[in-house]
């Protein structure tokens, strides 16, 4: 994984915010990810992936159980990598990515991933997602 430390001079804080995210979630410090959010955090998740049926979650307790738990229950592992981060404007990150991941029926996949943060003093209001949905799907059924 890239990290802004390769660079700190063009960090922001709103990508040392979601670096340090990314960083939390590859460990499993999920109240870490969690505590990152606004109380009415909007979560979306891309369309076509199982997870969207609860679109969009509001607040971290819906992200959670409608998001993180899922992965965690259904998942044998489910690994971010070549996590890149691009500065946007209006409070906006840009994470490009892979989903380096196994379901627990044994299919595994590797998803090209995008993920659009939005920033408000130094908490994620809102995130979309957007990822290979039929790789996804493909390993899940």
């Amino acid at each position: 994984m890239k990290t802004l430390e390769d660079n700190p001079k063009k960090a922001s804080k709103n990508s040392a915010v979601v670096d340090g995210l990314y960083k939390a979630f590859a460990v499993g410090d999920i109240p870490t990810v969690l505590g990152g959010m606004d109380p009415n955090i909007v979560w979306n998740e891309a369309e076509g992936n199982a997870y969207a049926d609860g679109n969009p979650y509001k607040g971290p307790e819906a992200v959670l159980h409608g998001v993180f738990a899922r992965i965690g229950e259904e998942h044998e592992y489910f690994n971010l990598k070549d996590i890149v981060l691009h500065e946007m404007a209006n409070d906006k990150i840009l994470a490009t990515l892979r989903y380096d991941a196994k379901y627990k029926n044994g299919k595994a996949y590797d998803a090209q991933a995008a993920h659009l943060w939005t920033l408000r003093d130094g908490k994620v209001v809102a995130f979309q997602q957007y990822v290979d949905t039929k790789k996804l799907n493909d390993a899940l059924n």
